[in-house]
């Protein structure tokens, strides 16, 4: 299948060019709001509308450093400066996770309660969020997948080279995006212990994403790495899968932990 070329910009507000990846995180940002209000008996409106804040400003500034430290540690050493061209493109899923457990950590203690307790909040909210991004990643014909002869092949616009590649970013749109989601949603139906949701959500998502690598072409100016097997974003999930079952395990030990309500 050839995709067609799509225009980045989905429509004009006078100078003002919205692009349909603009779009995408919108309706990520927006989704991930409604499924938290919908938790309203555990978190005030208030305090998800300052969740959210502090959330998307953990997610862009911790995403921007993680992919310049990451995937352009050269261009960092070159030009110091160029964390701060975020309009230059590149932002590390990584990097935006750990921008937003720094966020929740200051916000968990702001309001005197147990960080876990609000990670476990918020990590069943988050895997819709991420399949509208991957599908914007898809819209805008970015993070390529390999080549292959199977018969859903896509031909991107943006290839140079013009070969049938997979999909990649629709397979990790189904993954992190419908498997994750249902997968938490229901784990999160009875009462768990504190920090169980959360690590269930990195081991999840960890052994997903680094499945669904394979497919994906691995960044040009880095290429595959540990013995030319795997990708870069495959080895920064292996961290995250041992902090995940650390923390599956952990709260099966420790049990005798109360609930607690943020107003």
């Amino acid at each position: 299948m050839i995709l067609p070329e799509i225009d980045p910009i989905a429509f004009q507000l006078g100078p003002l060019a919205i692009r349909w990846y603009s779009l995408t995180w919108i309706a990520a940002f927006l989704t991930i709001y409604y499924l938290l209000s919908k938790r309203s008996n555990k978190i005030s409106s208030e305090n998800i509308s300052d969740l959210m804040f502090y959330g998307i400003l953990g997610a862009i500034i911790g995403g921007r450093f993680g992919y310049m430290f990451f995937y352009g540690s050269e261009q960092l050493l070159d030009d110091p400066f160029s964390i701060f061209y975020i309009w230059q493109g590149g932002l590390s899923f990584h990097g935006g996770l750990l921008g937003v457990i720094f966020s929740c950590f200051l916000l968990s203690k702001k309001w005197n309660v147990k960080f876990f307790w609000l990670m476990d909040i918020i990590a069943p909210c988050v895997p819709p969020g991420l399949g509208l991004v991957r599908i914007g990643n898809f819209l805008n014909s970015e993070l390529l997948g390999r080549p292959t002869d199977s018969s859903w092949g896509v031909i991107f616009p943006s290839d140079p080279l013009g070969l049938l590649r997979h999909p990649s970013q629709l397979y990790q749109a189904f993954t992190e995006g419908v498997i994750l989601f249902i997968f938490l949603a229901w784990l999160s139906r009875k009462p768990k212990p504190t920090m169980n949701i959360s690590g269930y959500f990195l081991v999840g998502y960890g052994v997903l994403r680094f499945l669904t690598e394979f497919f994906r072409t691995p960044d040009a100016h880095i290429g595959l790495v540990a013995y030319d097997i795997f990708t870069r974003g495959q080895i920064l999930c292996i961290p995250m899968i041992a902090t995940g079952i650390f923390l599956i395990y952990y709260s099966h030990s420790n049990k005798n932990q109360k609930n607690e309500t943020v107003s």
